[in-house]
């Protein structure tokens, strides 16, 4: 008498998850570069495109972890976008997003000077450094939260340019929508210029030159050169990236 077949008690093993932070950092930096097309000739179509990227940007995880609510929304969102391609909207919405990006991400580097965990620069800094913020040097923790108030201040400024300009561009600038003349105007084509393309050029150029002065005056860093250093960077996964920009426990005296 043949023996019954026993099934494995072990499950079978789940299949692998796609990370959503690659996914999101491709889409984001495709971004510039198809509002750039949109500001460009690229018209309707380029414009709901570049708008539909920046939909997933902000709606990949939950597209990835195939739930329902995300998958729907996403088709919303389509939906609607194709209904307005015809108008003036999908050209309106792409002024906000520089001057949003940059705002956001000047708010959390000033939020983080309170945070009881340590400045954005100065916990990136100790990770890498593997010691934590606790371990890092007086004098390089004191160089990492001015540079976190640096970038404060470098991405506000450029928050506020952009606004500006968004105001005063041509022919559907903010202003212009509105019926106002501006007494200053720019073509919609020199805004994308500045606000697609020169904006994070300038944020790169900023980041270039800061790590330049850093192994200036601290030469002993664990990584040998630029390449090394974004390696690193890379390496640090993203549960870090995403604990970094998270809220700051609230303090003891706080309900």
């Amino acid at each position: 008498m043949s023996k019954p077949t026993r099934r494995s008690d072990a499950a079978p093993a789940a299949a692998p998850v796609v990370d959503s932070f690659l996914l999101r950092l491709l889409l984001a930096l495709a971004y510039p570069w198809l509002a750039h097309w949109a500001a460009h000739g690229g018209g309707a179509l380029a414009a709901v495109v570049a708008l539909l990227d920046l939909a997933l940007v902000i709606l990949v995880d939950g597209l990835v972890q195939r739930r329902p609510g995300a998958w729907l929304l996403l088709a919303a969102v389509a939906a609607l976008l194709v209904a307005l391609a015809g108008t003036v909207v999908p050209r309106l919405l792409l002024l906000a997003p520089p001057m949003l990006f940059t705002g956001l991400a000047a708010w959390m580097f000033a939020r983080s000077l309170r945070d009881p965990r340590g400045a954005l620069i100065t916990r990136i800094v100790g990770e890498m450094e593997r010691c934590g913020v606790a371990g890092l040097a007086p004098g390089l923790r004191r160089y990492t939260r001015r540079l976190s108030i640096a970038w404060a201040g470098v991405l506000g400024l450029l928050c506020a340019i952009n606004g500006v300009l968004a105001l005063i561009a041509v022919p559907d600038g903010a202003l212009a929508l509105l019926g106002v003349e501006a007494p200053l105007t720019i073509t919609r084509e020199q805004w994308s210029l500045f606000a697609n393309l020169l904006n994070y050029g300038l944020v790169g150029v900023f980041f270039v030159a800061e790590y330049a002065l850093r192994r200036r005056y601290f030469p002993d860093r664990p990584y040998r050169n630029f390449l090394d250093f974004l390696r690193m960077m890379g390496r640090l996964g993203p549960p870090f990236w995403r604990d970094l920009f998270s809220r700051p426990p609230a303090s003891p005296g706080r309900s």
